[in-house]
């Protein structure tokens, strides 16, 4: 079982205004539009990546990397913004990330060589990442003890169905008006949120963490070595989103060209398909708080591993395709909200610190998938891309297995 983290310096639990009652309709309802918007930009380049190697120069073996700089920046921003949630009074905090934000995304939008490219979306992801991760942790601290998983999940639907519409809006926008339209647009959007969340936003306080910035950042080491549930849950969550970017980042590849040729708009648009899986997976979050989280990583990872079987006929039918986007995203979402919903089910003096470690699995899977997928696919087609989708979701089942008997009894695993 996870130990207690009190003996952390200078933390303390504080009290949550909105834990006395159940969070009104209205607030999950933004914390999860808000979640969704913030994260979709660190993933509009997944279906522009044939338009950046074209526009840019860049090979097409290489431009998986311009995935990666995203993800390198969603790792730093993990470890040196998302734990100030534990410091600073959140809302004032997201704000200002706000604005940073849409200074990255303009930089995107004017980029002319492929180091400044990198650049910004190293920027973009490293403050896209903030601002999502810093709404999951302000969810799960304003939500009482019954409904974290409720909330959480509610919050992290909105993150998912936000990088899969991501594709969409990146397809049309860069069909109407190019790829670098799609940043400016993302921009003017953060604007308009940001106004929003400073009208809307309730005001937590802060949590009582008074030790320095370093000691700050310094102490998740402690927190990843105490945390068993932590250990294994971000483990999973590794192998899970490298097979999730395993596919996406390399389906434009073979559906841009003969013998389907699709535009932009028409590739973006099989993440709506995604929505499907994404929405039937919401309520994973309510699971977990009945002590079923075991059950439901289960279900989760065997529907992970049987996609990559319709995903593999992709090339003879599309009907194929769409069931099989829409098993990987039921599964990924699934276990992502379980995932999260165990890791924050109680100490809300380190959720941000929490947030931002389980988070750094995530970016190092979805930056490896990402980058191993493009060379597969240079060397063995679509069918290698199926294959590295497949193992990798075998493995996670195989680390379930093999480490489920030390999951805390409350969690669901078997007595």
């Amino acid at each position: 079982m996870s130990q207690p983290l009190e003996t952390l310096p200078s933390c303390r639990s504080a009290s949550v205004p909105l834990a006395s009652k159940a969070m009104p309709a209205a607030l999950v309802g933004l914390l999860a539009v808000a979640s969704g918007l913030c994260v979709a930009n660190v993933y509009y380049a997944q279906p522009l990546l044939d338009l950046l190697a074209a526009s840019l120069g860049i090979s097409l073996a290489a431009v998986g990397g311009v995935v990666t700089a995203t993800q390198l920046g969603s790792a730093l921003a993990l470890v040196l913004l998302v734990p100030l949630g534990d410091r600073l009074e959140r809302r004032r905090l997201m704000l200002i990330q706000l604005l940073a934000l849409v200074g990255a995304l303009l930089w995107v939008a004017c980029a002319q060589s492929p180091g400044w490219l990198l650049a910004g979306m190293l920027a973009t992801g490293l403050l896209g990442t903030a601002m999502t991760q810093g709404l999951i942790a302000y969810a799960a601290s304003a939500a009482g003890d019954g409904e974290r998983g409720r909330v959480v999940g509610a919050a992290q639907a909105g993150v998912f169905i936000g990088l899969l519409m991501a594709r969409v809006v990146a397809g049309g926008v860069a069909d109407l008006g190019g790829w670098r339209s799609v940043y400016i647009v993302a921009a003017l959007a953060m604007l308009l949120l940001a106004g929003l969340l400073y009208r809307k936003l309730p005001r937590l306080p802060a949590t009582a963490v008074t030790m320095p910035y370093a000691q700050l950042i310094g102490s998740m080491a402690r927190l990843l070595r105490q945390d068993r549930v932590l250990q294994i849950r971000g483990v999973l969550a590794l192998l899970m989103f490298a097979a999730f970017n395993i596919f996406w980042s390399a389906l434009v590849l073979p559906l841009s060209v003969p013998p389907y040729a699709y535009s932009h708009t028409t590739i973006g648009a099989f993440g709506l398909v995604g929505v499907i899986g994404a929405l039937g997976a919401a309520g994973a979050g309510r699971w977990v708080d009945k002590g079923r989280g075991q059950t439901v990583t289960a279900m989760a990872l065997l529907v992970l591993l049987l996609a990559w079987w319709p995903l593999s006929l992709m090339p003879t039918s599309l009907w194929a395709l769409a069931l099989g986007i829409i098993l990987l995203d039921l599964g990924g979402q699934a276990l992502h909200v379980t995932n999260q919903s165990m890791i924050l089910r109680e100490q809300v003096h380190v959720h941000s610190r929490l947030v931002g470690l389980y988070m750094l699995f995530y970016a190092a899977g979805s930056g490896a998938g990402a980058i191993a997928t493009t060379v597969i696919y240079a060397q063995a087609g679509w069918s290698g891309v199926c294959a590295l989708g497949a193992a990798t979701c075998g493995a996670a089942v195989l680390f379930w297995l093999a480490t489920r008997r030390f999951m805390p009894a409350e969690l669901g695993q078997p007595t």
